[in-house]
């Protein structure tokens, strides 16, 4: 079977014309071709939706693309049912059958009595239930419980595994699917009739005509629907559209495997069984990034780190896709759009201290006795009633302002007897209140897109009744070491062998920033190896770190693998520690290839590849918080390339360094809690002097 060009998708009615206005419980319909979800449309009544999947056709086929078209209606009945009306078990024969018995008009059809006249040719009562007329019809009861010894089985073998579908016996009521099934069938016949040489119907014919009728169940991606519904969004009109798009965007191979069913007198629902792999095409996914998206102005040989920078934060871009989740599980998820208020914090005014209450404009001489209504107002049990002028009410923290009550005196700075209370003068209007959306008012934009969500962010979030939110996909960074001399810490070695040291490293400073990380274990120098690495991280990642390879030396196979088969562009960063960083593109995946040495592999990573990953996964672009603090070491430093020495701060809020700046000493990494940053120019640093020192929490970790 080759490749489908086109997916229509049709969610049917049997009721009467909708009229001119979109509205739901109509017939809608949506193409996807090429990459693109083209918007729904209002089919008002079924002659018209008839015309238009013809004109479909013609049009499809006549441009020689071959053409999915779905209905969300089911093409048979339980086994046994065919036979029994029509003589034949040809399910086909059944649509034809219909066509020849059903009386269908945009105002009005005859499927209720169709209903009963079947009916009548089976022993007991049934199949088919719900009267939806006024009066008695012949044959069809009311109720689906008034039906017994019709020998029919309730449910087709496929919807006993599409749980919460609807039995087509029943003719109305919500969800019901009976009426649609006698329409929708005698409106495919005509077309099967009418394009004989261009329709195949699933499962029943061999798919090897341009069109294929298929079976389909919106409700196998109600969970995605749901997340892009919107209260001005009909819910028939986003089914098609995410469903066309979703059957798209499956892999040939997987929409194969779905066609591959066994069901010839039953039909079935295309996608049972796979739901998941349906769900995930459901989602929206962001285009992939340019095959240049890592590329250099021509003539740029070495590049200084703020460029490096600004190149990167250009040309990234989310890959990963999105969801919605409950508020309280989306903590380190970051937003995909901006979230509103949906009421007001605090939603009305309420006192901020345990004390009594009144109005402001009655206060007289000082000190000032006020008597006491009776009863009180607490956080949940506002006080029933006005509180007259001049009459106080005894109020806690929280609750509710009574009618009649501007400010709150403190309990601590008033004396009563139970029934007055008396307090001196000087206390303001509005004192020890909290006026409603003094902290958010709502609709206001409380957090932006791109925010990575903290527990204070849920906090708010909650507390303006934000229940659930929209984000990306958690990030996955896949972390490879390349390289024959590696082996891992649990193994003997030899002197010629180093322990790895990377990629528990790089695992762990992935997983402190928020991204899911992936280990993807070693491979050796070997570029078919490093090739099928690559290859698996491509169905499982969303970006790679490898360590190791990623210069130009007789053994460097990561520059070398991705030169040969995929996007490589070799950055020379003026940057110590590192300064060779090979970036591109693996299957579409980006891979950040970070030099062998521990020390440059960590200081690439916080610098150029954190920022680039949040940019991937839907955050922000972050720079790092710089902070200005005295040295506490002297160093002389010449021009061209900025440097990052391993720091900690000392007692005194200085700057220390660590001993010695070179990149293979392990343990200065460990000692530190931060970087110095030094600029690209020379420098003559005196201890004193100030310096920009980014503690490790800066990035993170």
């Amino acid at each position: 079977m080759t490749p489908f060009d086109t997916f229509a998708m049709v969610d049917w009615s049997s009721g009467n014309d909708t009229g001119p206005k979109p509205r739901k419980d109509a017939i809608w319909a949506a193409i996807a071709r090429a990459g693109r979800v083209e918007p729904a449309v209002y089919l008002r009544n079924r002659a018209q939706a008839e015309d238009w999947i013809a004109g479909l056709i013609e049009r499809e086929t006549a441009a020689g693309r071959r053409v999915l078209l779905g209905f969300d209606f089911p093409f048979g009945y339980p086994e046994g049912f065919a036979k029994a009306v029509t003589g034949s078990s040809d399910p086909l024969g059944l649509w034809d059958w219909f066509d020849r018995h059903l009386s269908d008009a945009p105002a009005a059809n005859n499927r209720f009595e169709l209903a009963g006249q079947i009916n009548m040719g089976f022993p007991g009562t049934g199949p088919f239930w719900f009267n939806g007329m006024k009066a008695d019809i012949d044959g069809l009861p009311r109720k689906g419980t008034d039906r017994s010894d019709h020998g029919m089985p309730e449910r087709r073998r496929v919807e006993e595994l599409a749980k919460g579908s609807f039995s087509c016996w029943q003719m109305g009521g919500a969800g019901a699917v009976g009426g649609q099934v006698m329409t929708g069938m005698a409106c495919l016949a005509r077309l099967r009739r009418r394009f004989p040489d261009l329709v195949a119907a699933w499962p029943f014919e061999p798919l090897i005509k341009p069109v294929a009728f298929v079976e389909i169940w919106p409700s196998l991606i109600a969970g995605t629907v749901a997340d892009r519904m919107a209260d001005d969004r009909i819910k028939d009109a986003v089914q098609v559209q995410s469903l066309a798009g979703a059957l798209m965007r499956l892999t040939p191979r997987a929409l194969a495997g779905m066609l591959d069913v066994n069901a010839p007198a039953e039909g079935w629902i295309l996608g049972v069984g796979s739901e998941a792999a349906l769900a995930e095409a459901a989602r929206l996914q962001p285009p992939p990034l340019k095959n240049d998206c890592f590329a250099l102005p021509p003539g740029v040989d070495w590049l200084p780190v703020g460029d490096a920078l600004g190149r990167l934060r250009a040309s990234m871009a989310p890959v990963v896709g999105q969801r919605m989740l409950p508020t309280i599980e989306a903590a380190g998820s970051v937003l995909a759009a901006p979230i509103v208020a949906r009421r007001s914090n605090p939603p009305a005014a309420n006192s901020a201290v345990d004390g009594y209450g009144f109005a402001h404009a009655a206060l007289g001489a000082v000190p000032q006795e006020m008597p006491l209504v009776e009863g009180r107002a607490a956080a949940g049990a506002p006080f029933q009633g006005r509180v007259p002028p001049g009459s106080a009410v005894r109020i806690l923290t929280g609750a509710l302002l009574p009618g009649g009550v501007d400010t709150v005196v403190l309990e601590e700075d008033t004396t009563t007897d139970g029934t007055c209370i008396a307090f001196r003068g000087g206390v303001k209007p509005g004192a020890n209140t909290r006026r409603a959306g003094e902290d958010v008012e709502a609709g206001a934009e409380v957090l932006p897109a791109g925010r990575p969500l903290t527990p204070a962010d849920l906090a708010l979030l909650s507390a303006v009744g934000v229940a659930e939110v929209p984000v990306f996909d958690r990030l996955r960074v896949g972390v490879l070491s390349t390289g024959d001399e590696i082996v891992p810490p649990d193994q003997p070695a030899l002197a010629d062998r180093t322990f790895d040291a990377n990629r528990p490293m790089l695992l762990a400073m992935l997983g402190r920033m928020g991204f899911a990380a992936v280990d993807l274990g070693h491979v050796p120098d070997d570029r078919t190896a490093l090739a099928t690495a690559l290859d698996g991280a491509a169905e499982t990642c969303d970006a790679v770190l490898t360590s190791g390879g990623a210069s130009a030396g007789d053994e460097d196979h990561v520059s070398a693998l991705l030169r040969d088969t995929g996007a490589l562009r070799s950055w020379r960063i003026a940057v110590k520690p590192g300064r060779p960083l090979a970036m591109g593109l693996w299957r579409g995946m980006p891979i950040f290839g970070l030099p062998g040495n521990p020390v440059a592999a960590f200081v690439c990573t916080l610098v150029f590849a954190r920022p680039a990953l949040l940019a991937l996964s839907g955050a922000c672009w972050s720079d790092p918080v710089r902070v200005r603090v005295p040295a506490a070491f002297e160093k002389r430093k010449k021009p061209g390339r900025r440097e990052f020495l391993r720091a900690r701060l000392n007692a005194a809020g200085k700057a220390e360094v660590f001993a010695s700046e070179g990149s293979g000493r392990i343990s200065g990494l460990s000692w530190a809690d931060g970087l110095v940053e030094l600029g690209d120019g020379a420098a003559h640093i005196r201890p004193g002097d100030p310096v920009s020192y980014l503690p490790y929490g800066a990035f993170g970790l």
